[in-house]
């Protein structure tokens, strides 16, 4: 699975006046028809920008949001366009669909380092459903193909796995490059000690990836709502924190599993609880296996961050997905922050996948000193699970 080596990179192509058509990821948070995060279209930038030096006819094109295949204007990619025109210092060309003849025709007109950005995807039902005749409408023109959305890589939609296999071809742009290589090094090739964080509400998003890390990490530390599930399956009060019943068999497998592999599994000792889960309401550090009734662990203790981060600083790799509270209420937001210092302060190659986890080290101000942050959730999530991943696979081998 070590892709990032293995595949024909956009550096490969030779692009000057060829029609290339580049599958970025711009799902970016909107308000007010304006882009509030732009963390996903600053990381396609050096695509773009190689693709425009090696004089490229470049067509852009992204899904935003879940339209349902329906032209919804609060998806509309508008604003991105009119952003990623700043951040390139040139005006990009915006084409109100995605398929068609208005869209052929700026396509043909399109010059040699220009780019153009086509409309939300996910407009139409055919992107979902890979139909190859979507596919083919959308590479009318289309001489190469450069997938650099390594957040659609896990979906084998018609942007993603069809419309390479029609054009015979497809390369990685250095995005999907830079995630792929620093995701294979940590799975195939790491320095141990390993630890991997793993937080989140649930345990069902992670059982995969818990299970493959089981072969591959040395310690795993255990957060979020998804360790209320584990302390339950060892008969700890937990008062009112969120529990997976359904799952608690699996999290007793999983202990014993742990334990034959040799790997050291940590939970909470002690937890930030609070009646409701509100902003302002009133809180308490309790004893993680002693919470009272009416009570809900909502953030890791001062104690359980003291306890991982001795962890952390032993280690050579870090891999974290997901955070340990309930991160987007600030009064439970200071554990998984502490843990984000706690990696960027380490000497370990660290490597951060997953939203909020990444919300959590952009807040705590250490993004700089993370090794990789992967701009991909669900399909980082799958990578580190062992799957393969659809948009990947069907790239060429060099």
């Amino acid at each position: 699975m070590n892709y990032g080596f293995s595949k024909l990179s956009i550096r490969d192509l030779e692009l000057e006046g060829k029609h290339l058509f580049i599958r970025v990821d711009f799902n970016v948070p909107l308000k007010g028809g304006s882009v509030i995060d732009d963390t996903r279209i600053k990381a396609a930038l050096p695509t773009l920008e190689m693709a425009a030096e090696k004089k490229a006819c470049i067509v852009l094109a992204s899904h935003l949001g879940r339209p349902g295949g329906k032209r919804q204007e609060e998806f509309s990619l508008r604003p991105v366009a009119h952003h990623l025109s700043s951040l390139m210092k040139q005006e990009i060309a915006f084409v109100v669909d995605c398929i068609g003849p208005e869209v052929e025709e700026n396509v043909k007109t399109l010059q040699p380092g220009r780019l153009l950005l086509l409309e939300n995807l996910r407009f139409h039902e055919g992107e979902t459903k890979n139909d190859p005749d979507f596919s083919r409408k959308l590479g009318a023109w289309m001489e190469e193909y450069v997938n650099d959305a390594f957040g659609a890589a896990h979906r084998a939609h018609a942007s993603t796995a069809g419309l390479p296999q029609i054009l015979g071809r497809g390369a990685a742009g250095l995005l999907m490059e830079k995630e792929l290589e620093y995701l294979s090094r940590v799975l195939l090739h790491p320095q141990h000690p390993v630890v991997a964080i793993l937080g989140g509400a649930k345990v069902s998003d992670k059982m995969e990836v818990i299970e493959n890390l089981l072969s591959l990490a040395d310690v795993i530390l255990i957060g979020g709502g998804m360790a209320f599930t584990f302390l339950k399956a060892q008969n700890k009060n937990i008062g009112k924190s969120i529990v997976e019943k359904d799952n608690l068999e699996f999290a007793r497998d999983l202990m014993e599993s742990a334990a034959s592999h040799g790997v050291v599994l940590r939970f909470p000792v002690d937890s930030v609880i609070a009646q409701k889960r509100e902003p302002g309401v009133q809180t308490r550090v309790a004893q993680a296996d002693g919470i009272p009734e009416d009570w809900i662990g909502l953030d890791i203790g001062p104690r359980t961050v003291e306890e991982f981060k001795k962890e952390i600083w032993q280690a050579q790799t870090i891999i974290w997905n997901g955070p340990l509270g309930v991160f987007e209420i600030d009064g439970f937001a200071d554990g998984t922050l502490a843990i984000a210092r706690a990696v960027a302060e380490s000497d370990a190659l660290s490597v951060v996948g997953g939203g909020d986890s990444v919300s959590a080290v952009i807040k705590a101000g250490v993004q700089n000193e993370i090794t990789h942050i992967s701009t991909g959730g669900g399909a980082s999530l799958e990578f580190l699970a062992g799957k393969t991943l659809p948009g990947v696979e069907i790239l060429t081998d060099r």
